[in-house]
Parts: C-alpha cells; structure tokens; sequence
C-alpha cells in the first residue's frame, strides 16, 4: 500500500568539526520519503522555492516518489543551518530562513485522499489537523513532533492525539509534554491523551514502543563512525512506516519488526551528510543490517 508524507523541504547547511556542506537536501518529509521508498510508494507533499535545485528533484524520481503534491513557489525554500559538535548529540541553529515555507498550506491532490497510510512528519499540528481534515479514512496514522511545537502550539497538538493512531518523539519532548522524568510514566500519560501507541526515541540508545501489548525495546544499529546525524529520527520513522505499508494485515502486528527496519534505515542516514549516504542503498544492504541486528539483539 502506499504511504502519504506531509512535512518539510529543505535546504540544509550544515557544519560539522570535520566538515561542512551547504545547501544539502533536507527536510523532515525527504529523510522520511526517501526512507519509506524502500519498502512501499510514497506520494510526498510539501513546499520549495524557485531556487530548489532540479537535481534533487531528479533524487526524488529516482527513489519513484509522487511529486504530485510538491508545490513550487514564488521565493526561496525553507533553509536550515546548523552546526554540530564533537559530541553529536549536541547541536546549535545558526540560521533559520523560512521562505516558501511561512504560509505554505498543504493542500492534497483528490488521488492522495484515500491513501491508507499516513505520516504526519514534523511540521505545524495545526497543519497536521488540515491534512486529517482531507484525508478519508486512512487505516492508520502516526504523527511525528518537536519541543518547538510543544512551547508554542500545544493545545493545537493535544487535540491532534485524539485523531491519530500513534506518536513518535522523542525522550526529552515526551519528558516535557509530560512533566514526567520517567521514560515509562511518559508513555503510560501519553496514552491518555490519545495514541494507542507511543514510541520515544532515545537516540543511540535505540527507541521505546508502548502500547496495548506491552513493551518494546528496539536496539539503534551501532556505528564505528557517525558523521552527520541529521534527519535520522525522520529516516526512522519514514522506514517504518513504508515497511508497514508493505506488510499485510493488522498493522499494529508489524510495528516490532517496522520499528527494527526503522533503525536499520536511520544508522545509514547517520553514516554521510544529508541523504548522501540513504541514496545509495539498496534493500539487501537494509535486510543484511536487520540480520546483524536481531543476531545482536538475541539472548
């Protein structure tokens, strides 16, 4: 089945100690579209500038995403620049330039409607609400947020829960939406909000899945070397989703083994600059990676 993405486009600068590359391909639903290629057809929606270079366009074609919903704008496209250090965990925004982006309103092509699945990658909630507000009947939905929208839209976000099927943040926004310190009562008071499932991402240290049927701990995939480490969270879920897409039956069935595809596919993200190294993978590259994976993870 096919995947409907809603979320960013973007222009990444980015500044690491060993190197620095501008102008790379970004956004939340390009990391997340490109991801999801592998396993199911994505249709992605979003916005871009005059400016967008036509050779990442092209990287979409290639990867077979429906551009039928990408809009081209009068202005210059959403564009981020950020500068990471020694420790990878840790980052600082040197710039932000919104663009095309500030009034961008994702409208849907009647043929995206109906599309099953649906992931609502990090952009407004109150976007987020207008894409459910054109969607008929999708089988399942996940929303994926940020602290950014939990300080200054999060009434919008609250009422978001209640529409979607599943949340994806991660520990420190599920410990600020909250108030709780603890990783598990997070998940126990997200529930409550709404979402029937709850995955908290906890970075190298793997991801969390809570829901009906218990507890769910994915391993990261482990790295000798991290060189960029953007857009990883959005690789994740954008994996997981279109593997889910390409299961059959009960999706909340497939969310375990989704989630170790997820994984698999954010360490590739993590090992070059923007998508650079996601592009250049095939699936058994992806299904060697899970093997090792679970062969780690067994006792």
């Amino acid at each position: 089945m096919s995947v409907l993405i809603v979320g960013s486009t973007a222009l990444d600068s980015i500044k690491t100690p060993q190197a620095e590359n501008p102008r790379l391909l970004g956004g939340s639903a390009s990391h997340a579209a490109i991801a999801a290629s592998f396993f199911s057809p994505v249709k992605l929606v979003g916005v871009v500038g005059e400016d967008f270079p036509k050779p990442y366009i092209k990287l979409y074609q290639k990867h077979r995403i429906d551009l039928s919903g990408l809009q081209i704008q009068q202005g210059k496209t959403f564009h981020w620049s950020g500068e990471y250090e020694v420790n990878m965990n840790n980052r600082r925004t040197l710039a932000t330039e919104l663009g095309v982006i500030e009034h961008f309103s994702p409208t849907l092509p009647d043929a995206h409607k109906s599309t099953p699945y649906v992931l609502l990658a990090n952009i407004a909630p109150a976007l987020q609400h207008h894409v459910l507000d054109q969607m008929w009947k999708p089988k399942f939905v996940i929303v994926d947020t940020m602290d950014l929208w939990l300080n200054i839209a999060l009434d919008d976000l609250l009422r978001l829960l209640k529409r979607v099927d599943a949340l994806v943040l991660n520990d420190s926004e599920a410990h600020q939406l909250t108030k709780s310190d603890n990783t598990l009562e997070a998940a126990r008071l997200i529930h409550k909000m709404g979402p029937r499932h709850v995955i908290i991402k906890k970075g190298e240290h793997g991801s969390i899945l809570s829901n009906k049927d218990g507890l769910f701990v994915c391993p990261a995939y482990p790295l000798k070397k991290v060189v960029d480490p953007t857009g990883a969270g959005d690789s994740f879920v954008g994996a997981l989703m279109g593997y889910l897409a390409s299961t059959r039956g009960n999706p909340e069935k497939n969310l375990r083994r989704a989630m170790v595809h997820g994984s698999v596919v954010a360490s590739f993200c993590c090992e070059g600059f923007g998508v650079k190294r996601t592009t250049r993978v095939v699936k058994r590259d992806i299904q060697k990676r899970v093997r090792e994976l679970e062969a780690l993870a067994r006792f």
